[in-house]
C-alpha cells in the first residue's frame, strides 16, 4: 500500500509542475486568451485608424484633431492592442522576476504613450 501511495503522490507532482518544456505552451495559451479578450477593442481600434471618417463620431476636440494626427493616434493604439498578447505570453514562458519586470515596465510605457497621445488629441 505504501509503494502505491508513493507512486500516486510523484505522479501528482510531475502533472502540477507548469516549469520546463510545457512554460512556451502555457505562454501561447495565455497569449491566445489574452488575444480573445482584446479582440473587440483591437477591431475598433483598426476601424479608427483606416476609416477617417470615424473622427466625427468623436464629438469636441477629437473631432477637430488633424487627420493625420488622429490616424497615427489609433494606428498606435491598434499596434500596441496587437504586441499585447505577445507580451503577456513572452512574460508567462519566461516566469522568472527579471523578465515580468520588463513585461511590465514596456507595458507600463505603452500605458504612459496612450494617455499622452489621448491628452494630446483629447483634450
Amino acid at each position: 500500500m505504501s509503494t502505491r501511495g508513493t507512486s500516486q503522490k510523484s505522479h501528482d507532482e510531475q502533472s502540477l509542475q507548469i516549469a520546463g518544456r510545457h512554460s512556451g505552451m502555457w505562454g501561447w495559451f495565455s497569449g491566445i486568451i489574452v488575444l480573445a479578450l482584446i479582440a473587440v477593442p483591437l477591431s475598433a481600434a483598426f476601424a479608427f485608424a483606416t476609416n477617417p471618417g470615424t473622427q466625427q463620431l468623436f464629438g469636441g476636440r477629437l473631432s477637430e484633431a488633424t487627420q493625420g494626427g488622429y490616424q497615427a493616434f489609433w494606428w498606435v493604439v491598434t499596434l500596441l492592442l496587437v504586441a499585447l498578447p505577445i507580451l503577456v505570453g513572452y512574460g508567462v514562458a519566461k516566469m522568472s522576476g527579471r523578465a515580468l519586470i520588463i513585461v511590465g515596465a514596456v507595458v507600463a510605457l505603452f500605458v504612459i504613450a496612450i494617455m499622452i497621445l489621448g491628452q494630446l488629441f483629447v483634450f
